[in-house]
């Protein structure tokens, strides 16, 4: 059983398919259990949902003998070991044949019935946020722009040219514009690594390499969100 499922996943690691119309992928990490299989489906830029469609019926044509297929799609950037579902640009669920109800009317391009929920924003809304230059954040030297595809918001840490602090300012803007939380965190290093603290609680976020994390100080360091900037 297990140099079946080492198989499936040499298998599925190769980027896209033979299709054309079917976007570039890769799979990165398979759990299954007793009741699912858990796929991460990664994606380099945002997708539409006939584009998830099709990257879902070729997996599936391709896995037709695992019950309960879930394929969770993740942006580039983002981290696929995280504590919650925050991460993921859209899910895919396959439901067992009996399962299948009234509402089941999506199907995927191979004709199967699939429940997807996308999460994320499309690729015109992202577009317009990391383009958003209100006055609160016109002339700072502006860190990086960061879509965050769970709240549908714009994160910008910045900083102020002439402060002599220099201390780091992070502010989240709406789809219009209109500044949703303002923060200036306390930096606090650890292991080498800087964390901004963002809330009252101790939640932090980390900015490296252009990707900007975020953790709960309930999840013993692991995150709970990443993204990419200028994605």
């Amino acid at each position: 059983m297990k140099n079946i499922l080492f198989c499936f996943i040499v298998m599925l690691m190769a980027f896209g398919c033979a299709k054309k119309d079917v976007p570039k992928y890769t799979i990165s990490r398979v759990v299954k259990s007793d009741t699912a299989t858990l796929l991460t489906v990664n994606i380099s830029s945002r997708l539409t949902e006939s584009q998830l469609l099709s990257i879902a019926g070729k997996i599936k044509s391709d896995s037709s003998k695992l019950s309960n297929l879930q394929l969770c799609y993740l942006l580039n950037g983002h981290k696929d070991r995280n504590t919650s579902d925050n991460n993921f640009y859209a899910i895919a669920k396959y439901p067992n044949a009996n399962k299948v109800v009234m509402q089941d009317t999506l199907k995927d391009t191979e004709g199967n019935f699939v429940r997807l929920k996308i999460s994320g924003i499309s690729a015109q809304v992202a577009k317009h946020l990391l383009e958003l230059n209100p006055k609160e954040i016109t002339g700072k030297n502006i860190v990086g722009r960061f879509v965050d595809d769970n709240n549908h918001t714009l994160i910008v840490p910045f900083y102020e040219p002439n402060d002599p602090k220099k201390e780091l300012y992070v502010m989240e803007l709406d789809t219009a514009g209109k500044v949703v939380s303002a923060t200036v965190p306390m930096i606090v290093t650890k292991d080498g690594m800087e964390r901004y603290v963002v809330s009252h609680r101790g939640d932090y976020i980390t900015i490296k390499d252009s990707v900007l994390t975020q953790y709960s100080v309930d999840d013993a360091g692991l995150p709970y969100n990443s993204i990419k900037a200028g994605l």
